[in-house]
């Protein structure tokens, strides 16, 4: 998932030597250290917490904290799966196959499906985060949509924060049905970790609650960490230029022009997990997150000096910019007769 090889009389060749001139691609292994130290200390305190407080609807606030905590751990998953972290692929392996076992989420899994994501962002045949049933991203795909799914598809834009709620839930079931596809790498390792998860976080939620509460805790716990993944993706992407094939887009400007950034400082970095800077991310999978907003600058300039279109807004615009295209794709399914079940 690094950025591939360019010619050295291409844009992209001279804006990554002057981001290679920069240091830029340099590791951070102190950032991290803190980061995933804090991670693990606020994991351990969450833990603390839910078995002091016990039995009481009071632990759901302990539910919320994890869901925040989850998505921390599943951001370092992600740095460690573009080799961000550390130089060697063992090290950021076995990183990344910690935080995600940690999760719940299979490593392997994620990794081929987001590499795809990066070698043809939002391209409507080649770009996974695009195949979703539920949703319709591009006018082709809404009318293909039938039954139940094309009505979802219909009122997309309305039904798109709810179905976040789910999207934990998926993000576990993909997981467990890759591991018993062929092809998954280190499938018994992947298999002995979403055990190791699922027999921890049951057992445990179920030895300390009762199961009404335990099951409230539950929904709690995984809906809003649902959200928070599907919060810290959607931006990214959605609204953006779409492909198809046959485009004659460059490495560059396929990047650039399919994905958006997201303003707002310190704060929208740390929530975001660096993805707010997801144009640089794109060009640059291999930088490490604190190096990514101070790329930033660079990349802006050099894309402003080609006429490149170089999309930057709010992190409350960006959502609007989500909500809109999503409900300008479901127009036509709104106004045209209801197709027949199938």
């Amino acid at each position: 998932m690094t950025a591939p090889a360019a010619r050295r009389g291409s844009d992209f060749a001279e804006l990554s030597r002057t981001i290679v001139g920069d240091g830029l691609l340099n590791r951070r292994r102190g950032y991290y250290a803190v980061r995933m130290s804090l991670n693990f200390l606020a994991l351990a305190g969450a833990c603390v917490g839910f078995v002091f407080i016990g039995n009481s609807w009071w632990t759901l606030f302990i539910g919320v904290a994890l869901a925040l905590i989850f998505t921390q751990f599943a951001f370092i998953g992600h740095d460690a799966g573009h080799k961000q972290i550390f130089r060697t692929r063992l090290a950021n392996d076995v990183t990344g196959y910690a935080h995600a076992g940690l999760v719940g989420i299979s490593y392997g899994w994620w990794i081929a499906k987001h590499s795809a994501h990066h070698a043809n962002p939002n391209h409507e045949d080649k770009d996974p985060d695009l195949d979703i049933p539920a949703l319709a991203f591009t006018a082709r795909q809404a009318t293909t949509k039938t039954g139940f799914l094309h009505w979802m598809a219909r009122n997309q834009a309305a039904l798109f924060f709810p179905l976040l709620l789910l999207e934990g839930l998926n993000l576990h079931f993909a997981s467990g049905e890759a591991i018993w596809k062929p092809g998954l790498k280190s499938r018994r390792l992947e298999a002995g970790l979403l055990f190791a998860h699922t027999a921890v976080y049951l057992g445990a939620v179920f030895l300390v609650l009762s199961p009404g509460t335990a099951l409230v805790f539950i929904a709690v716990h995984q809906g809003l960490w649902g959200v928070y993944m599907g919060c810290s993706f959607a931006p990214n992407h959605k609204g953006m230029e779409t492909l198809s094939e046959g485009h004659t887009l460059d490495f560059l400007r396929k990047q650039v022009l399919t994905s958006r950034n997201v303003r707002g400082g310190f704060w929208v970095d740390f929530a975001l997990g660096g993805l707010n800077y997801q144009i640089e991310h794109h060009l640059f999978p291999s930088m490490p997150r604190p190096n990514l907003r101070h790329a930033q600058l660079t990349v802006s300039r050099f894309c402003a000096q080609r006429d490149i279109a170089y999309a930057e807004c709010g992190l409350v615009r960006s959502y609007g910019y989500v909500l809109q295209h999503l409900y300008d794709v479901g127009a036509p399914l709104r106004t045209a007769r209801r197709p027949a079940r199938v």
